[in-house]
């Protein structure tokens, strides 16, 4: 039996842990575009990592209520072209801002 209660006390404490780490913030209106955002700027920066041309480790992402704001360094103006029209096709995106920088 103290197995079973130490199972349930566990699983009750990730559950409360899970439950406060989705609270709504940076001006998301609802839990629900919170989890839309965090979705969005999963898809992108998975899309970069499958492209390329872009490099994913160099490029930040940050999606706020479908608005996908990009930056970070690119090697020429031909990544951070293509990294901006990689996050406009993503489902979801309203706009992107590319605001990354061409290393000279």
């Amino acid at each position: 039996m103290p197995l079973r209660t130490s199972f349930t006390t566990i699983l009750a404490a990730l559950t409360l842990l899970i439950a406060s780490g989705c609270a709504v913030t940076r001006g998301q209106e609802t839990v629900s575009a919170y989890v839309d955002d965090a979705t969005i700027t999963t898809s992108v920066k998975s899309r970069f990592i499958d492209n390329k041309d872009v490099d994913a480790a160099s490029i930040h992402v940050e999606t706020l209520n479908g608005n996908v704001m990009l930056s970070g360094f690119a090697k020429n103006a031909t990544e951070k072209a293509t990294a901006g029209t990689v996050a406009a096709k993503v489902s979801g995106v309203k706009s992107v801002k590319n605001q990354i920088a061409v290393r000279p």
